[in-house]
């Protein structure tokens, strides 16, 4: 049997793959050339992340195709519910990123409190001939310890940022629908470990209470952060989303950063994406990253095993 892994795979699941008796395609293949390729070299699974739709009329067009896999948590570029009425399995991989995009969250927060984002813009440009200026002009920052993280969604990803909020000593307050209390277990170094019970909080609530915010929901038809919920927010909060793009109305983040009620904005999905918006790219205060919040070499190894192992028990029982 063939599987595609049309937006990649790591070697250890490919390895895993063949030990199987599987033949593993990594050809990126065009979308429009996409069920032509599938059909003409019978692959029996498709693997992607984000860059790769798969959509009913996809679906339609590739009968012998019987699996398709999401490398990462969110699959809303997969028609998930009408693969499945047609009999295909569809997997992810839920767990096996969250603590490198958990690690991009905090890369955001550090560079922001200490404008980083605008120094490496900057420092190549006026190092050399206006450094005491720039010193000057980035003297104001701000430690993260001691501060409110809000997190708003409690799945594994937020719970890894909660993890790291708490070794860094911020308070942790979160909402989420659908979890009204949750227990976080640190683990050391050594063995030990020491446990944090929360509570959901309204989200208006965790809004106005929080110095900084993350977002880690998932795709939605409406704005989770939009102009009312950014009324609410402390003046100079700082906002990260790596979560989805359009789940923050960036036009009323644009407004926001202009009027100081956010003095920062930490970005690795965009409204727009993959074309995000000029004014989104050139703010002076938008810390940015193009979706690479999975994008470790021990994020895409999990993910790589993970596929493997759930496509073998499925395909071959």
């Amino acid at each position: 049997m063939k599987i595609l892994a049309n937006d990649g795979l790591s070697q250890s699941g490919i390895t895993t793959l063949e030990a199987a008796g599987f033949e593993v395609l990594t050809t990126n293949v065009a979308q429009e050339q996409l069920a032509d390729f599938i059909n003409d070299n019978e692959v029996t699974g498709l693997l992607v992340r984000s860059a790769t739709q798969v959509r009913k009329e996809l679906i339609d067009n590739c009968p012998g195709l019987k699996l398709i896999g999401r490398g990462g948590v969110g699959m809303d570029n997969i028609d998930v519910e009408y693969a499945r009425e047609k009999g295909l399995h569809v997997i992810n991989t839920p767990a096996a990123s969250s603590e490198s995009v958990a690690e991009l969250v905090f890369a955001h927060l550090f560079g922001g409190v200490r404008f980083l984002y605008d120094a490496n813009r900057n420092m190549p440009l006026e190092g050399d001939a206006h450094f005491k200026k720039l010193k000057k002009s980035y003297a104001k920052g701000a430690e993260l310890r001691g501060k409110t993280l809000g997190i708003i969604g409690f799945g594994r990803i937020g719970r890894a940022t909660a993890r790291i909020g708490i070794g860094v000593g911020m308070e942790i307050i979160f909402h989420d629908p659908f979890i009204e209390q949750a227990e976080i277990e640190l683990p050391f170094f050594d063995g030990q470990s020491v446990s944090f019970s929360f509570n959901s909080l309204p989200k208006d609530e965790v809004l106005a209470k929080a110095d900084f915010i993350s977002l880690h929901v998932p795709a939605q038809k409406e704005y989770i952060i939009g102009r009312a919920e950014f009324d609410l927010m402390k003046d100079g909060v700082g906002l990260v989303n790596a979560a989805r793009g359009g789940v923050i109305d960036e036009v009323a983040l644009i407004d926001a950063l202009e009027s100081g009620r956010v003095r920062f904005a930490g970005l690795d999905v965009f409204e727009s994406e993959p074309r995000p918006e000029i004014k989104v790219l050139m703010h002076p205060n938008i810390s940015l990253s193009p979706h690479i919040g999975a994008a470790t070499g021990e994020a895409q190894d999990r993910i790589g095993s993970e596929l493997a192992t759930q496509i073998i028990t499925l395909l071959k029982g």
